[in-house]
């Protein structure tokens, strides 16, 4: 899938496959290009990953018709800027509650090189650019997808605010900080964490905006039905959670089946 074909699938409401890749192995390209993904997600909030080596990532990705989604570190247009000169398909911001925060990113997104004052009147409608530098602009920035983390009370409440930004193609629940928020945190079959999630995915499939949840822990059945709401954008565990539970369980069993007591070592992996 092409990032073109990837933003056009988004939007249309499509259901686009993907998952989180934390290793920067030069062999792991090779083997997530037979997982069966329409795209990969590349996470710089949480992950420590040098300019240099995201870049490498997301060109090989790119290569491997695997659209490379990153989430920037803040809410931070140049950021984005730099993602994207470094081969990311597109954007993810986190933790945005404003509509203003989504503009401001809509101009690194959509318009450069168009920026400065210029991109800040294109953004309030005092410029209009004319055909040779719209459809330049076009051109430049086909393919890249601009989506944000909802991941708040105050973000859910200015939700209509955020999807009424023509710009925007879609919304990614960041359920840990969501559930936080909530004041359940990293309760994921709490009643009122279920509502709202619902309540994002309809809201925002209504809107006519991709939207999913970013499922990195075990609730299969949940994150099926979500997906049968209308969740499109399928951001479903990544290479170190499956690696974790996947020892964690084998590990274990080994264990009782040998009769050992089971590690005192124990961690959680929350992102």
């Amino acid at each position: 899938m092409k990032a073109t074909e990837f933003l056009q699938a988004l939007r249309e409401g499509h259901r686009v496959y993907g998952t989180l890749i934390v290793s920067d192995s030069p062999r792991w390209p090779g083997v997530v290009e037979g997982l069966g993904l329409d795209f990969v997600f590349i996470d710089t909030e949480h992950i420590a990953l040098d300019r240099k080596m995201l870049s490498w990532m997301c060109r090989t990705y790119s290569a491997l018709d695997l659209p490379p989604l990153v989430r920037i570190p803040a809410i931070d247009p140049d950021q984005a800027t730099m993602a994207l000169d470094g081969g990311a398909a597109g954007i993810v911001a986190p933790y945005v509650e404003t509509p203003e925060q989504v503009v401001s990113l809509a101009g690194a997104v959509k318009m450069r090189p168009l920026k400065g004052l210029r991109q800040r009147q294109r953004l309030s409608g005092t410029f209009t650019p004319n055909e040779t530098l719209a459809g330049y602009l076009e051109q430049r920035n086909a393919g890249h997808t601009l989506v944000v983390n909802v991941e708040s009370v105050p973000s859910m409440e200015a939700l209509d605010a955020l999807l009424a930004i023509e710009a925007l193609d879609g919304v990614l629940i960041g359920p840990h900080d969501l559930s936080t928020s909530l004041q359940v945190p990293e309760n994921y079959r709490h009643p009122s964490f279920i509502s709202a999630v619902d309540e994002i995915i309809a809201r925002t499939r209504a809107a006519g905006k991709g939207v999913g949840v970013h499922v990195f822990y075990d609730d299969l059945e949940q994150e099926s039905k979500w997906i049968a709401q209308g969740a499109n954008l399928v951001v479903h565990g990544g290479d170190i959670i499956s690696f974790r539970s996947a020892m964690q369980r084998d590990i274990r069993q080994l264990r009782e089946t040998a009769g050992d007591e089971a590690s005192l070592s124990s961690r959680r992996i929350t992102i």
